[in-house]
Parts: structure tokens; sequence; C-alpha cells
């Protein structure tokens, strides 16, 4: 069940529910940030357009491995108030001082034996999807005694989001979408830093069933060559005494043939063919099992190319659609800021 945030009468501030220990302390003191509503992606609320984003380069593998086959959290990001490329090792100082500070206070860290904390941030060009474009920006924290072994990653990222981009006020930089993976206590500092630091805001981005079976319909499009595996839909149902979600498995080729059959547009994807795509798998188990998920909520997709959860969680498993992943959750992390 989705919690609403809690505030903290002592010190004002308000806690996120579902988990995060994200802290929102800013308080947008540079005033109201002007981004225009409207047609951002080129699409109605009714279809998306088939993004044609740039393959990855062969190299591109072991620049963004950190992304992929990790259970990541997704936030979106209000923008970042005089945020600097060139200040990058500054942010890696600052930062790593302040971890070193919370540990000498005798904050539990959740890291393995007592291990010396580095901290990198870092420029993720890879991320660029055209020139006018924004890299991303990586933030590592590794122990260095013990490999040295990453321990905490946070990536920011604006992937095909250059119209935003054009809408934003002078000062600041907008990186709608932070994917997170580590330990909640070294989230809680870091994201206590980011969000004092940088005068922005975070809140965990949950996924409606909605977007959530556009998900499943054009993921299940995608062309997979190896490594395929079944298409995995999760409903939860509503009015139990205790949690009770069903699971129902549809074979790779099965589900992308009844996708072709439906989708007979090229450059698009319409809400009523993600609609007909749903209604099919549904009907083909009230079939066999005489039970309606239609009752029920879709609160989890999963297929060859990710799996993510209306919580906020996501595991990317392939990236040669990597980008068009992170530009659908870059759209929704802006819809949630604007």
């Amino acid at each position: 069940m989705e919690r609403a945030p809690t505030e903290d009468t002592a010190s004002g501030r308000k806690t996120m529910g579902h988990g995060t220990n994200f802290i929102s302390t800013a308080h947008l003191s540079r005033g109201r940030i002007s981004l225009k509503r409207g047609n951002l992606f080129g699409h109605t609320p009714a279809k998306r357009r088939i993004l044609q984003t740039p393959r990855m380069q062969e190299n591109a593998d072991a620049r963004i491995g950190f992304l992929l086959r990790k259970q990541l959290t997704l936030y979106s990001v209000t923008p970042l108030y005089r945020f600097s490329y060139d200040r990058l090792q500054e942010y890696s100082r600052q930062l790593c001082f302040v971890i070193a500070a919370e540990k000498q206070k005798g904050l539990a860290i959740h890291v393995e034996g007592d291990l010396k904390l580095k901290v990198k941030f870092s420029s993720l060009s890879v991320l660029k999807t055209s020139e006018k474009g924004q890299a991303g920006v990586l933030i590592q924290v590794t122990a260095e005694n013990a490999g040295p072994k990453v321990v905490w990653i946070g990536c920011f990222c604006c992937t095909c989001g250059d119209d935003i981009l054009e809408t934003v006020m002078e000062d600041f930089t907008c990186f709608p979408l932070f994917l997170v993976n580590g330990a909640e206590s070294l989230s809680a500092i870091i994201g206590t830093w980011l969000q004092q630091t940088f005068d922005c805001s975070f809140s965990l981005l949950t996924i409606s069933p909605l977007n959530l079976a556009w998900m499943a319909a054009m993921w299940t499009g995608y062309k997979i060559e190896h490594h395929k595996r079944a298409m995995e839909l999760t409903f939860s149902v509503p009015g139990t005494s205790q949690p009770l979600d069903i699971s129902y498995a549809i074979h790779a080729e099965d589900a992308k043939a009844l996708w072709d059959s439906i989708h007979t547009t090229q450059q698009e994807v319409r809400q009523e063919q993600v609609n007909l795509f749903m209604d099919g798998l549904c009907y083909h188990f009230y079939r066999h099992f005489k039970i309606y998920l239609s009752a029920t909520r879709l609160v989890k997709v999963s297929t060859s190319v990710a799996c993510v959860h209306s919580d906020g969680k996501i595991k990317i498993l392939h990236s040669a659609y990597l980008m068009e992943i992170l530009a659908l959750m870059t759209e929704l992390a802006i819809s949630q800021i604007l």
C-alpha cells in the first residue's frame, strides 16, 4: 500500500514513504522553477512515438555495465541549482568528507567491515542521445581496501529529454531521473547532501498499472535474439486480509506474436493497441482459470528486456535497449515533477 510522506515535527523535514531514505531538505528557495507543460516527447496521452535512439557503441557495455542486471530504485528529481560538470572532482571530495564525518559519529553505513570509502563523480557522455543532449552523471562509492569494491552507485540522466532542457531557467540543470543501487544508509546520507547542495528534491518514481501495461507491450515488441525469457505479469488482488498476488507467465514468442498481430503502426504505439494486447492476455487467462484479471491491479512486468515493479524498482537485463528504457523512465520522471 502506498504511504504518504510523513513529517518529522522536530526538524520540519519530510521523509518519503516506500522505504526510501532520501530526505527532502530542499525548499526550492530560488523560487518556482519554470517548466513548460506540454508535448515534450512528441506524443499525446493516447500514443507514444517509437524512439529512434542511437545504437550503443561496441565498447559501451563497459561504461554502462553498472546499470545492467542490478536492482535499481528510480527517483524523479527537480532541477539542480548551480550544478557544474567542471566541479565533479570538488563534489567527490565534499561528499567523501560528509560520509567520513557521518561514520565518525557512529552512524551505521551498512557496508562489510571497517572499510575506507571513496566517492567519485564522473560524466557519462554515453547517455547522450543528441549533440544538444546532456551527459549523465555517475556517482560511485567504493571501498578502497576491499578490491576496490563498488558499494553504492547513483546515476543522474536526462535521456531523450532535449525538449525539457530548453525550458529550464538559467542556473538550473535538469536531471529528471536518478537511479540508485546500494545500502539505504548510504542513500540517506548522499540524498540529503545532494538535496542540500543543489536545492533539489527527490521523490520515489512509482509506476502506474497503465504505464506498466505500456512497458509490457512495448518491450514485448523489441527483437531479442538470445537469452529470451517468458514474459511474466504480476497482479495484486485487492480486498484481501493478506497480500495476494497472481503471477501469469507467457512464452516470449507467443506474447510477441500477439503483439505483432495488433501493432500495425510503424512509428508509434497507440493506447488502443496496448489495451487490445492486455485484453487478449487477460481473456486467455480467464478461459483457462475463470479469473477476471480486470478486477486486479498490475504491479510488475518482467520481460527479456527488463523487469519493473510499481514501487519504483527496475532491473535492466539487455543493453541493446537501455536508451529506450531510460528515455521512457525519464519521461515518467518529468511528468511527476511537472
